[in-house]
């Protein structure tokens, strides 16, 4: 177990709330002083292998350089300024990009803050389409177990373990079965039975796996057949990509694997390359016509006060030139090549209900209480991990690996070494 006594330690014990965290239990925060590449480095020069992207969002590395002078350039030019009447070339630039890389279809960008808001965003989009073109459409839909945000709207598109203490305060959302192996069948039935009500606004999906529910995995036939069923009722179809987007499933965003294109989609985490904050949510031409009115309450009445900051402009850009390059692209096949040996290995009979998409690996750990996030084997193997320089984040007894683009083969051995020994260590 690492224990963190130092006077950083200390003074983060005496002034700090972390996020998820129940600070009556858990161990002090581990203080960071570094980062170079897909290390994190301790007060003590220790370097720790950040095999989760930092909560997802690291896409090439801590501390790259070509991020580091974008941001920098930006700050000598300009750091900020209102985006109601004004605009500036770096999120202009990074809108022309993402538009000319996104599934077809989509053609406006409006920027927020984080993938919580890109989610708010994208709700309110839709609820306020229906309204301004005077129809009756109110209810969204969305899967079991899916994960959007911590926001309200986000929470009562994904109700579980997150959104339990505030699900008396949440607005309803109709849920959908999940359609993994097994339950297709089901998902469909549920949807007809939604569809038949006519009043379905909008479906919110996660395409192909869902991130904190359990890094779930799903077919994408089975997902284009439950969009088409929707879609073909003029339901909007809006694709949280927050966890998603930018390379991780294999594809630059796992919409493109579906057939079936979104009417908004929700972006964030590996936007900016992990170094800033930003939302997207990207909508089509047709839903962007419902807003255009002589009357000025059809527009969309939403803002914040750093929407399309230039200094996160900059920096996704920057973030985007490095994905693009066929080294990166490359990067992205080789980490999935290196799951699937490795899952192939003898050695791993530990791991159950095994899975893999693009650069995400996850399975269960073998446990006999069964699958759930607070599960106790959870503790064990993050410490463990940690112990082995090694930063993992259990999901439960859900186990999952998914690294920056820049982690080399020999890092990856050490993670799954790390996987191997500790995992055997907590279930013995």
């Amino acid at each position: 177990m690492i224990e963190a006594v130092s006077e950083l330690a200390q003074r983060d014990a005496r002034v700090m709330w972390h996020p998820y965290t129940q600070m009556q239990l858990d161990p002090q925060a581990l203080p960071i002083v570094r980062g170079e590449g897909t290390l994190l480095f301790d007060e003590q020069g220790r370097s720790y292998i950040d095999a989760i992207s930092s909560w997802w969002v690291n896409l090439h590395g801590h501390a790259h350089p070509h991020i580091v002078q974008a941001i920098s350039d930006q700050a000598r030019q300009l750091e900020q300024v209102i985006f109601a009447g004004f605009t500036h070339e770096p999120a202009i630039r990074l809108a022309e990009r993402l538009l000319s890389i996104l599934p077809p279809g989509l053609s406006r960008i409006f920027y927020s803050d984080d993938g919580s808001t890109a989610v708010e965003v994208a709700l309110k989009m839709a609820l306020q389409y229906w309204q301004n073109l005077g129809g009756k459409r109110t209810r969204i839909l969305a899967f079991e177990g899916g994960y959007h945000g911590d926001t309200f709207g986000a929470m009562a598109a994904g109700r579980g373990l997150f959104s339990a203490p505030f699900d008396r305060y949440l607005f309803q959302v109709n849920q959908l079965p999940f359609p993994m192996a097994g339950a297709e069948e089901r998902a469909i039935a549920t949807l007809r039975a939604e569809l038949q009500r006519g009043d379905v606004a909008a479906l919110i999906y996660e395409p192909l796996l869902q991130g904190a529910g359990g890094m779930r995995m799903i077919s994408a036939v089975a997902m284009a057949e439950v969009l088409s069923l929707a879609r073909s009722q003029g339901v909007l179809l809006i694709a949280d990509e927050v966890m998603t987007g930018f390379g991780r499933t294999g594809r630059l965003f796992a919409s493109q694997t579906l057939g079936v294109n979104p009417d908004l989609i929700c972006l964030s985490k590996g936007i900016t390359g992990g170094f800033m904050p930003l939302g997207v949510t990207a909508a089509s031409e047709q839903v962007y016509n419902a807003f255009l009115s002589q009357e000025r309450l059809r527009m969309f009445i939403h803002g914040h006060s750093f929407t399309a900051n230039p200094l996160a402009c900059a920096a996704a850009n920057a973030s985007l030139d490095l994905l693009l390059q066929d080294e990166t692209l490359r990067a992205i096949s080789r980490i999935g090549a290196a799951h699937a040996a490795f899952l192939k290995r003898d050695n791993t009979s530990f791991a159950k209900n095994i899975r893999l998409c693009g650069t995400v690996m996850a399975f269960e750990v073998a446990s006999t209480e069964g699958h759930s996030y607070t599960h106790a084997l959870r503790d064990r193997l993050y410490q463990g991990f940690l112990a082995q320089r090694v930063l993992l984040r259990p999901l439960g007894n859900t186990l999952y690996v998914l690294p920056p683009y820049c982690i080399s083969d020999a890092e990856l051995q050490m993670v799954y070494a790390a996987i191997e020994s500790v995992v055997k260590e907590a279930i013995e």
